[in-house]
């Protein structure tokens, strides 16, 4: 595999020399002069259905672009106004003829014979508004794509399919992947170059868009047939190492690899500030539930340890938004003291879930404070008015100059602060979060937390009650104040799976804080999502203005299917295990491998691209091979359903290579291999009559970090027997002396039935005799 992958950057060497080197095409002569692009040829058709979408816009419509008429409307408009997704949209107004990813834009490039540019971002992304104000919305830029190229916009969180396969192309290349992404490909889709962000002109070691555009197409048209071979190479390289998992009978799962991961983020982890690294830091990269299992499971204090430094630094830096709650994607220092100030959905259902566990695994109560305003933030500023969740919002906001400015909207002067508070309040904010004359973002402070707040009231004078009185009256304060700028573009767009994990975190914290309006937004979502996002028996992957379309993906039914188990587990509802078990089935039937093992980000009858990913490998989202394992693993235990178990058998066996090489990098699969080690319970709960001894039955399961088993809640009588006939395990089982009894077993071999809530507890809490970190017996 190394000397394939030296083959294929070798196979693009000679053109990144081109583009890098220079040649005489390449200097100031060659560049487009400043006039009109090319009139892009639109059809009476087309024309129309634009003119009728900008109309319907209103008076009020902002264009975004510098290129306007006198009243303020755009004088460019093209096909991604009719798209419906927010990236794209942001793009509607660029002078570049953009197509949106299809067979009209292929189509267009076999006719012209050209090559095409896919450039990939999302509507949050900061470089990618970057490049759109220097690049794509310049009229001298424009006209070399709209003559040379045929240019494609995809929205990544829309199309994470093209994403990955145009990645894995970069990355091949021997580049570093990111945001945006521009990948040039044959009229085909096969790569042959491809980068992150360009400039618009040559800087030192970086290129100039300009002077890769014009190399490209010249080499497209002087030297096509190296071209085409070297794309033809690294096509086939893609679709060997994406494609390449395969369930062999000696391909054995080494379940060592538990210890070894322990041992890897041990080594790596930052022992002063957590997580991983020295520089750019992001959540995901210190995978906490993993940490919390495995110190559990084997007495490894040390792991533990580790969770919970990565989660208090976080709670106390800029990466977390002491004042609506919530955090941002990363953080651009060890520290976590500067973000980058995109707040996404997934990251922080993700970050819900690390806060919950930990909660439960050493109840301190900073965690519960945190997990509920992270969740409170979502349900105030997240939630859509359908129950479905938004997915970002901008790094980027406005000051009161109207230019853009990253981070301002979250960031304060001392000026600022005692603008807006009394003297007690500002000194105890400044005190508390660390404020100082010039901060570190261009003169601003972000918020973050320094000291204990026993160590700051006693600086200022005050009692802790007269401190934390004020911190929360200067908390609503700031938080008013800041409402009142303009706030950071918000991506409106409603995404199954990043839903799903929202779901999933709302339903699990609803049922262990006993919170009923977290249960109830978790509900309302599904219902979402399953009122709307499905057509016939198939989800749609994007919801916008009340539509939904697009292709779904593994990660879409692999997060939803979690999520509904999750709320069945927390609500008992039927409906929601039935909905589970009937996105299962047809994920099974449209994305799995029969033969060797696991699932394809893509359908079956979706639409044939160079490759058909299966991805397994974890990055800022759990990859949908290693929730699919979860949820292969659950509903085995809860339904009996052996064809669950052997799903899960024949994924391991196709990963095996893999996890076996690398298990570091499939560190949620990591977490369902430990909680099979611990032995995974299966736990029936018999309400008795009038539910008797319910809420003190309950109250472990709430409390205890026990992730090693499933719940199924039940009653004697019509209920229990309507139950039996989806999930086999309650027929027969009763409420004893009429209290509500709980029945723990594991492989269908239950313990003796209790109704005693401290004999509960003990059960829960139980684990199989202690064997050495990644050994098995």
């Amino acid at each position: 595999m190394l000397m394939r992958s030296r083959d294929v950057r070798s196979a693009v060497l000679l053109l990144l020399l081109i583009v890098v080197g220079g040649s005489s095409t390449a200097s100031g002569k060659g560049r487009v002069p400043e006039k009109q692009p090319a009139a892009p040829p639109f059809s009476v058709a087309l024309r129309a259905r634009l003119h009728e979408a900008l109309a319907a816009r209103g008076s009020e419509y902002e264009a975004r672009s510098r290129h306007l008429h006198p009243d303020g409307s755009p004088l460019y408009t093209n096909r991604l106004l009719l798209e419906k997704s927010p990236y794209l949209q942001q793009h509607a107004h660029n002078p570049v003829n953009w197509f949106p990813w299809g067979a009209e834009a292929f189509a267009e490039a076999r006719r012209l014979d050209r090559p095409i540019l896919v450039s990939i971002g999302y509507a949050t992304c900061h470089w990618c508004h970057v490049m759109e104000e220097e690049s794509f919305d310049s009229i001298e830029t424009a006209r070399l794509m709209n003559e040379r190229f045929v240019a494609i916009k995809v929205d990544r969180e829309a199309r994470p399919d093209v994403d990955a396969i145009y990645m894995a192309a970069v990355h091949a290349m021997g580049q570093r992947g990111g945001w945006p992404l521009n990948v040039f490909i044959t009229p085909e889709g096969k790569p042959f170059y491809g980068g992150t962000y360009f400039p618009p002109h040559d800087r030192p070691r970086r290129p100039g868009f300009t002077r890769v555009l014009t190399e490209l197409s010249n080499s497209f048209a002087t030297r096509r047939d190296e071209v085409e071979s070297n794309a033809n190479t690294l096509a086939a390289h893609l679709k060997r190492v994406l494609e390449g998992h395969t369930a062999t009978q000696s391909a054995v799962f080494d379940e060592t690899a538990l210890g070894r991961v322990t041992k890897h983020f041990a080594r790596v982890a930052d022992r002063e500030w957590g997580g991983v690294g020295g520089g750019t830091k992001f959540p995901s990269s210190l995978p906490v539930g993993l940490l919390l299992r495995e110190s559990r499971r084997t007495d490894n204090a040390d792991a533990l340890v580790l969770a919970k430094l990565t989660l208090d630094r976080m709670a106390s830096g800029g990466i977390h938004d002491h004042l609506a709650g919530g955090f941002h994607r990363y953080a651009t220092d060890p520290r976590w003291l500067v973000p980058h100030f995109e707040k996404m959905l997934y990251d922080n259902a993700l970050i819900a879930v690390a806060y919950l566990e930990a909660l439960q695994a050493t109840g301190d109560p900073l965690y519960e404070d945190v997990l509920r305003r992270l969740l409170d933030y979502v349900l105030r500023e997240m939630t859509d008015a359908g129950g479905g969740f938004y997915s970002a919002t901008d790094a980027d906001s406005l000051r009161p100059d109207g230019e853009s400015e990253e981070g301002y909207f979250f960031t304060w002067t001392l000026d600022e602060v005692r603008r807006h508070l009394d003297d007690k309040q500002a000194r105890v904010a400044i005190g508390w979060f660390g404020l100082i004359g010039r901060g570190p973002l261009e003169g601003r402070n972000v918020l973050h937390v320094k000291r204990n707040p026993d160590e700051v009231a006693s600086s200022l004078g005050l009692t802790r009650t007269v401190f934390d009185r004020s911190l929360t009256s200067a908390r609503g304060r700031l938080l008013k104040a800041r409402s009142d700028r303009r706030p950071p573009l918000r991506d409106d767009k409603i995404l199954a799976g990043w839903n799903g994990l929202m779901i999933g975190a709302l339903a699990r914290a609803g049922f262990a804080l006993d919170e009923s309006r977290y249960l109830s937004a978790a509900s309302a979502a599904g219902e979402f999502v399953l009122g709307s996002m499905l057509e016939g028996d198939r989800l749609r992957r994007v919801s916008l203005d009340g539509e939904a379309g697009g292709p779904s993906f593994l990660e879409d039914y692999a997060f939803l299917i979690a999520a509904f188990i999750d709320l069945y587990e927390a609500s008992g509802e039927v409906r929601w295990i039935e909905a589970a078990i009937r996105l299962q089935t047809i994920q099974d039937a449209h994305y799995g491998d029969a033969t060797g093992g696991g699932y394809y980000r893509g359908a079956d009858d979706g639409e044939s691209l160079i490759a058909r990913e299966k991805p397994i490998s974890d990055g800022a989202l759990p990859s949908g091979n290693s929730v699919s394992a979860a949820n292969l693993s659950r509903l085995g235990a809860l339904t009996g359903d052996e064809s669950y178990l052997e799903r899960l058998a024949l994924l391991y066996s196709a990963f095996a290579e893999h996890l076996n090489e690398a298990p570091s990098a499939s560190s949620e699969l990591m977490k369902v291999v430990s909680d099979r080690e611990a032995g995974l319970r299966e736990i029936v709960l018999v309400e008795g009559p009038d539910g008797a001894n319910l809420a003190a039955m309950l109250a472990p399961l709430r409390s205890v970090f026990a992730p090693n088993r499933v719940l199924i809640q039940t009653g004697e009588g019509a209920r229990g027997e309507s139950l039996a006939k989806i999930l086999a395990i309650v027929r027969g089982k009763k409420a004893i002396a009429g209290k509500t009894t709980a029945y723990v077993c594991e492989d269908r071999v239950c313990q003796f039935p209790t109704n005693d809530p401290a004999k509960f507890r003990e059960q829960l809490i139980a684990l199989p005799l202690k064997r050495e970190a990644g050994k098995t017996e």
